[in-house]
């Protein structure tokens, strides 16, 4: 009987300490998706001035808080769900103020800004875009021929943009205009050296939602994997053109260190 009551015991006991352990480990994966949101490259560099509140139970992340924009809300929900031990995402996230209209001269701008903002071989805070049915006009300054006619290239894939108007300069002190892909190479690794590091999370996030705001890669069902910055896209294409340009697109995203294009044709 003593023996009986010695063993219900010892399971009662060995019960508790796993459920202890299983808490113990929910919690610090809740408490460790928390602080790597906040800490991510998205979080510190795009939505630094939201005001977003990220609460973890469980692996399931609820997003509270405001944000200046609805790309802002999309990519805060892409960011945390790319993360490890994030099961799913409640997005609560408002959008302060009142958005503009869909497809309005004020709505475009804010979609080619974002869009050039993704690419690290562009300089989104040294180009001014206005819009005026559809036609969008870019000035401000460029680093070389390459970088305008690439700006103009991106803004022009914006979904909504009819036509672009460039009106870009080109600093005096450029080089002679050299091959196109060699010159925003160059550019971008010199970003990606003095910048921070870009998590992994980040990447995918930002991956995603530039294939989404570009018009030729919109429609695609393209999966993304980011390892150490290293991305590798998925899913289908519906040509070699199509599957080429994903990969120039996302060669381009801030902290891609290469693409590994699974796609199929």
């Amino acid at each position: 009987m003593k023996k009986s009551m010695y063993s219900v015991a010892l399971s009662v006991i060995m019960a508790s300490l796993f459920l202890i352990n299983v808490n113990l480990f929910a919690s610090d994966t809740d408490d460790r998706i928390e602080s790597s949101a906040k800490k991510s490259y998205v979080f510190k560099t795009y939505l630094k001035n939201d005001d977003i509140k990220i609460k973890s139970t469980d692996g399931v992340v609820a997003l509270t808080g405001t944000v200046s924009q609805e790309s802002n809300k999309a990519l805060a929900q892409e960011t945390v769900a790319s993360m490890p031990g994030v099961k799913s995402v409640d997005n609560k996230l408002t959008v302060k103020g009142e958005a503009p209209a869909a497809n309005s001269d004020a709505w475009l701008i804010t979609k080619v800004k974002t869009t050039l903002f993704f690419h690290r071989n562009v300089s989104a805070t040294e180009t001014e875009v206005l819009a005026k049915d559809g036609t969008v006009t870019l000035r401000g300054k460029a680093d070389s021929a390459a970088q305008k006619d690439l700006t103009a290239e991106y803004a022009l894939d914006v979904d909504g943009v009819k036509d672009v108007k460039n009106e870009m300069t080109v600093s005096t002190d450029a080089t002679k205009p050299a091959d196109k892909t060699t010159v925003a190479k160059t550019a971008g690794e010199k970003m990606d050296a003095i910048g921070e590091a870009v998590d992994d999370a980040s990447i995918t996030a930002l991956v995603k939602t530039t294939l989404l705001y570009h018009r030729s890669t919109s429609a695609l069902k393209t999966t993304v994997e980011t390892k150490d910055g290293v991305v590798t896209l998925g899913g289908k294409a519906k040509n070699a053109a199509e599957k080429d340009l994903a990969t120039k697109l996302v060669s381009d995203v801030h902290g891609v260190k290469k693409v590994v294009n699974n796609m199929t044709i």
